[in-house]
């Protein structure tokens, strides 16, 4: 994990890779509440048998967004800042999903300061440029730029 202590620490960073997460698996139980948080029960992610059968990928796949909404978790898994009085997700810039994730994969973040922009007073807005992999897949499931505003 990289620790920054403060906003010109993460401005020295511009450019890097921060870190690369560790794998978290991608199971059946999650999907399906994620498919329940979200009312989107679309058969691809929740009917296994109807997947084997009918779906190209021969399984259940993840939601791109449940995909998606694990990036701040990588983005936390891969670095500290000190001294911070609070974060916010800003929003995101370019989002992609290249490659499906289906059941059972591991996914882990690659995480790269892409920029940052000082938000007076005391605040840093940051984009983390995310690459979520896939275990064993040249082809990763989501490109993200994520935007989170730091305030100290």
């Amino acid at each position: 994990m990289m620790t920054f202590d403060g906003p010109e620490a993460l401005k020295a960073a511009l450019g890097q890779e921060i870190g690369v997460g560790d794998w978290i698996t991608i199971d059946q139980a999650t999907i399906d509440r994620f498919a329940d948080a979200t009312g989107d029960h679309q058969w691809i992610h929740v009917d296994a048998a109807r997947a084997a059968r009918d779906s190209p990928y021969g399984a259940t796949v993840a939601h791109g967004y449940l995909t998606l909404s694990l990036v701040p978790r990588f983005i936390a898994g891969v670095r500290q800042v000190d001294g911070l009085r609070l974060s916010l997700n800003y929003g995101l810039d370019r989002v992609r999903f290249p490659a499906p994730v289906l059941v059972g994969s591991r996914l882990r973040g690659r995480v790269r300061l892409a920029a940052a922009l000082d938000v007076p007073p005391r605040g840093l807005r940051v984009t983390y440029g995310v690459t979520v992999e896939v275990e064993g897949k040249d082809r990763p499931a989501c490109l993200a730029d994520a935007v989170v505003l730091h305030h100290w």
